[in-house]
């Protein structure tokens, strides 16, 4: 039913439009304008701007990064993957209003674009994806990186950080560009997925003004947190005086603050490779119904594993951990 190869459908596309993320530039064409992604979406979990800072509206041409090509069709869906243009035909409009999560949708938080532009700015701009969130503290030229999947206890460091002081450069992927062998930091997304737990019981002072949640949706539900009004003043971070690469796990009851340096450079690296392999390499399901592979390569893989090595070493980088604690006493005295 799916397939994944070298042949693109030759096809007149009718409606197209372009984007850009960050340095990345993508083009999109359909054959159904319904199926052009819409940029001024309101801020809802499933948005883009959960992942990154901004999405920008550019003008179509044939020097873009890459190309999405959307047919609408009766057939079963189908897709090829070839020379930075993925083409997707099926009946798209029909899986969408029946699909269980939109986020695994053509413009979704973890669909189809969000994965492109991971492997676009990897590729075309040497700029790496941690799945992580990043707070700054301006006045030491301190970064503090907290790395980690779902359930790792990035939000309590966002909040908490928040809380003390430091400012926010990105709330779910922190974009790592290496310029000249040397790290730069690229401005991430500023809006959050946070239970209505967390907020009401555990941070009430960012919930949103409005009635509590009922028992039931309180640990099953979540909204998008707009945090911009905290985020840090500039949208590049470049010659960092000190860089924390902390890899957290928090648990509720937990007593102290147990931290340990990860001192060899290889499980470090190997770590953090991980981590920005995860949502480039992954098959993933849109609409509950396609399964697509992901777009890693053999060649990036090996780039990507040679620029961590060569990172891990960089005088920025000050501490490599991992830490074990609670929501309380998360930061121990990583801030004094």
């Amino acid at each position: 039913m799916y397939y994944e190869g070298p042949k693109i459908m030759d096809k007149q596309w009718r409606y197209e439009t372009a984007v850009k993320i960050g340095p990345a530039t993508v083009g999109v064409q359909s054959t159904s304008e319904e199926l052009l992604p819409v940029l001024c979406e309101k801020i809802e979990v499933k948005s883009l701007l959960t992942a990154f800072h901004s999405v920008q509206k550019i003008s179509f041409s044939d020097t873009l990064d890459g190309y999405i090509r959307i047919e609408e069709s009766e057939d079963p869906p189908t897709y090829t993957f070839f020379e930075n243009t993925f083409t997707l035909r099926g009946p798209l409009q029909e899986m969408s209003q029946k699909a269980s999560d939109l986020r695994y949708s053509l413009w979704g938080n973890l669909g189809l674009l969000y994965r492109f532009v991971l492997y676009l700015l990897e590729k075309k701009h040497r700029v790496y994806n941690l799945h992580a969130c990043a707070l700054y503290q301006e006045a030491k030229n301190e970064l503090f990186i907290n790395v980690g999947g779902a359930g790792s206890g990035k939000t309590v460091y966002l909040l908490s950080g928040i809380s003390q002081g430091l400012r926010l450069f990105s709330t779910e992927t922190v974009h790592l560009q290496i310029t000249d062998d040397k790290p730069r930091w690229l401005l991430g997304s500023l809006v959050d997925n946070i239970r209505l737990g967390t907020l009401w019981c555990d941070f009430p002072e960012f919930k949103p003004d409005q009635p509590p949640p009922s028992a039931d949706r309180m640990w099953q539900e979540k909204i998008a947190l707009d945090l911009s009004p905290y985020q840090a003043g500039s949208p590049v971070l470049q010659d960092v005086d000190s860089v924390s690469l902390l890899f957290p796990r928090i648990e509720e009851g937990r007593k102290g603050f147990l931290i340990n340096s990860i001192k060899n450079k290889y499980t470090a690296a190997k770590q953090l490779c991980n981590n920005i392999s995860e949502k480039i390499t992954e098959t993933f399901i849109l609409y509950d119904r396609i399964a697509v592979t992901g777009f890693d390569q053999p060649g990036m893989a090996q780039n990507r594993l040679d620029d961590i090595l060569a990172f891990t070493q960089d005088p920025s980088i000050t501490r490599i951990t991992t830490i074990l604690s609670n929501p309380d006493e998360c930061w121990g005295d990583l801030l004094k």
